[in-house]
């Protein structure tokens, strides 16, 4: 059962990669943007149009790689405190009721929406419109990867209510912890302060 929870981890984790090269993308086309208009007088209408789909590929495809890797906002300030059983039964509660019904509805509207869409050859309102169908079919392929990986946390929920504690979950690049950094280096806060002060003396000549 761990190997089918970590593949559709790796999964996840694969879509949110590939997808965040989509950051790249959208600084590449802004900056060349930014360029065009200021520089050369030559905007394009087109241009917005494209950073807002593109934006919106990046938003739809990260969300199962930030849920694989429990990345999303928490609004109860006391979950952290009970013990693991307690959150289990919460997140359980929580995907069976809101969670799964919501995407759910995602994939199926999500399915009709884009193929509207596809059937009139749908396109932007803009001087240069730009084809509007393709990006469409990301609701629903968004939906599907978040699907499987909403049915991965259901699993470790029940898990986790039969072992008292979360299995192992696959880890990605984080934010890094200053705390953590400082063990790791085995730096203590009175040698960064001793630090400090001996940049303080050499600047003043001392």
């Amino acid at each position: 059962m761990q190997r089918f929870l970590l593949m559709v981890d790796r999964m996840s984790t694969f879509a949110g990669h590939v997808f965040a090269w989509a950051i790249v993308g959208l600084t590449l086309l802004i900056s060349w943007e930014v360029f065009s208009r200021y520089a050369l007088n030559t905007p394009h209408a087109w241009v917005l149009d494209a950073q807002i789909m593109l934006y919106g590929v990046l938003f739809m495809m990260a969300g199962a790689y930030t849920l694989a890797q429990g990345g999303h906002v928490r609004g109860d300030v006391l979950y952290g405190f009970f013990k693991p059983r307690t959150q289990a039964s919460i997140d359980l509660l929580l995907y069976i009721v809101f969670f799964m019904p919501g995407i759910f509805a995602l994939a199926y509207a999500g399915w009709i929406y884009a193929g509207e869409s596809l059937a009139i050859r749908e396109q932007t309102f803009s001087p240069d419109p730009l084809p509007l169908y393709p990006f469409k079919y990301f609701i629903p392929l968004a939906a599907f990867f978040l699907l499987c990986q909403g049915l991965v946390e259901i699993i470790r929920c029940v898990i986790c209510l039969r072992d008292g504690d979360w299995p192992q979950r696959l880890k990605d690049v984080q934010e890094v912890d200053v705390d953590k950094l400082k063990k790791m280096v085995h730096v203590k806060d009175e040698d960064i302060a001793e630090a400090d002060k001996f940049v303080v003396r050499q600047e003043h000549g001392q």
